[in-house]
């Protein structure tokens, strides 16, 4: 039995509802994932729990990859279908290629101002909480980078296109900008995040399977041992106190694990190694 759960995050819920539901099936009060999905949003979602809980910063993805859909003439708070109408006004779908094109200008590397719904921190407050409070605030810009994007249907009131997008990435905000570059009002209808990285809806586990019982979870030291550098260190007892060691190795990071049981995380100082995180 692992202590890392692919989920299949279903729509209606927030990412907390989700873990929160989790709790009793997995018998555990220690529960995380390695990255938040709106209500509205489904698809691939990375739960840890137990001792990984500890190993959250180390499993942050490069990429992520969503199917959207564009609603054409609704401008809401939330830049989303759920959120407070904002603009309700006419539209024509714009024609194929000038979409192609203009999905297409989006690709590489670009600065993104960070949505107000977002829950990133200005000044300690999370932006979300200034719009509740009805307050003016100066929005955060990210470097993103679109790694794909193409155009997948066009419907009788938007379309929908697929996106591979840098992790921190806000669709929503990326529909945004595209729509003003169109010309139009508009907001996403569906969002589904069908990768993490090589981790894709296949691998995951509906939430109805998970409540049954019926599910596969992964172990952590499969997935560490793929990202970092990994030495069996028979004295145990030296890591479990945050001693420095020495070892031979070249990597800036490395997995400490006895018996592919995990133990910490440790960082190049010197000519040694010190412990940046335990994860026993």
């Amino acid at each position: 039995m692992g202590n890392v759960l692919y989920v299949d995050k279903p729509s209606g819920m927030t990412s907390f509802d989700l873990c929160y539901k989790l709790r009793p099936v997995l018998h555990t009060r220690r529960i995380g994932h390695t990255g938040t999905l709106d209500p509205l949003a489904t698809g691939v979602m990375i739960v840890l729990y137990d001792k990984a809980t500890k190993a959250n910063q180390f499993l942050v993805s490069a990429s992520k990859s969503y199917h959207a859909r564009v609603k054409l003439g609704l401008k809401t708070d939330t830049l989303d279908i759920e959120g407070n109408i904002l603009e309700h006004g006419s539209f024509i779908v714009p024609e194929t290629l000038r979409i192609v094109e203009t999905l297409d200008s989006f690709l590489g590397e670009s600065k993104q101002v960070v949505p107000l719904t977002s829950a990133i921190k200005v000044e300690g407050k999370k932006l979300y909480q200034y719009q509740l409070e009805n307050r003016e605030v100066e929005l955060p810009v990210r470097d993103i980078t679109v790694h794909d994007i193409r155009l997948t249907a066009i419907h009788d009131d938007g379309f929908s296109f697929d996106v591979k997008v840098s992790s921190g990435t806000y669709i929503r905000a990326l529909v945004r900008d595209i729509l003003e570059k169109l010309g139009q009002i508009g907001c996403v209808s569906e969002l589904r995040r069908t990768a993490v990285d090589d981790i894709t809806i296949a691998q995951c586990n509906s939430l109805d399977d998970i409540l049954k019982g019926s599910y596969v979870s992964h172990d952590l030291y499969d997935i560490l041992s793929q990202k970092f550098e990994t030495i069996d260190y028979p004295d145990t007892e030296a890591i479990y106190n945050g001693k420095k060691i020495s070892v031979q190795s070249d990597k800036e990071q490395i997995l400490i694990v006895h018996e592919k049981e995990v133990l910490a995380i440790y960082e190049k100082d010197g000519e040694i190694y010190r412990c940046l995180r335990g994860l026993w």
